[in-house]
């Protein structure tokens, strides 16, 4: 049988490198990588070289400038630049090489800061974004509207997945820089290291938000890609082509850190800073399209904080340096 040669463009990120793991044993697949060094996607004409010699059979764009509140507030400029180079590099690439199938794995902040939860695919376009981090949805956005694009004028098969916020191994533990449960699962373990009284989380902890772990986000993504044509258009709209991909299922933000203190083991004290902001009320995605395709997340939250928090450990000193 010959093998389908199968690029996963960011394969040393989290989401990349999860993909990397779902198809690296799949007996008919020959996965292509390339690390920044050897392929810098922001370099049209390299991108191009690169497709036009690899024959690729199908893409999963997993590749981006990613960071927190304070990175996109800083680097505004980078964080809409470097995503709409990449993204429009490797799709319009990929159609100059005939490449008739891609993923493009966007993000849950296209929806409207206001969106009515659960946040269905048809509130993309319905309200102003969140402003924290606009500049990095409207380049997600623009990633959606190049697959549809290319899909209504080159009859192409560009897909797109928009996760709720994920996490598991290889996630960012930067201080300054990373999400809520690296964030949370590095003071806590420091807090149990030095036998401290207590924890201090920021907010009042009733916020709910979704947490999909990374493989279960592969795991969509690989089953997304390899629906037939006929039901993934039976399943979406030309000009509103992309699926959801969470758990259907939230949490308050006292339940994560109450089931973080569990799995670190920090036997002190839980306190909330009610002065801290709790941001928005709530952030669910509506994952009904993407059950009704036959896919559902099998990971719970506290074994996939488990599972992580064992990669955080065995990898502790590495992400310190």
């Amino acid at each position: 049988m010959e093998k389908q040669r199968i690029f996963i463009a960011g394969h040393n990120g989290m989401v990349g490198s999860a993909l990397l793991r779902q198809l690296q044993d799949q007996s008919d697949v020959e996965l292509v990588t390339r690390s920044r060094a050897e392929l810098n996607l922001l370099d049209q004409t390299a991108v191009q070289q690169f497709f036009q010699q690899e024959q690729i059979d199908q893409v999963y764009l997993a590749a981006a400038k990613v960071g927190g509140i304070y990175a996109n507030n800083t680097y505004p400029a980078e964080f809409i630049y470097e995503n709409l180079m990449i993204e429009a590099n490797i799709i319009h690439s990929a159609h100059q090489a005939d490449v008739q199938r891609l993923l493009f794995l966007g993000s849950s902040c296209i929806y409207p800061k206001l969106a009515e939860q659960p946040m269905t695919e048809t509130a993309l376009l319905t309200g102003a974004l969140e402003p924290t981090n606009e500049p990095y949805a409207i380049a997600k956005i623009a990633g959606i509207k190049l697959c549809e694009s290319y899909n209504r004028q080159y009859g192409r098969d560009y897909r797109s997945v928009m996760p709720t916020n994920l996490y598991g191994p290889n996630d960012n533990f930067h201080p300054e820089n990373s999400h809520v449960i690296p964030a949370m699962m590095q003071r806590f373990h420091d807090a149990r290291m030095v036998c401290a009284d207590q924890v201090v989380v920021w907010g009042s902890g009733k916020p709910r938000r979704e947490f999909l772990h990374v493989d279960d986000m592969a795991a969509a993504s690989v089953h997304v890609m390899n629906l037939d044509v006929t039901t993934y258009e039976a399943n979406t709209q030309p000009m509103l082509s992309h699926i959801n991909v969470g758990t259907g299922l939230d949490c308050t933000i006292r339940e994560l850190a109450e089931a973080m203190q569990r799995v670190v083991g920090f036997e002190g004290e839980l306190v909330f800073d009610a002065s801290k902001p709790d941001g928005a009320p709530r952030k669910l995605m509506d994952v009904s399209r993407l059950k009704s395709l036959g896919w559902k997340a099998s990971i719970t939250l506290e074994a996939g904080l488990r599972q992580t928090y064992h990669w955080f450990l065995a990898h502790k000193e590495q992400l310190r340096g």
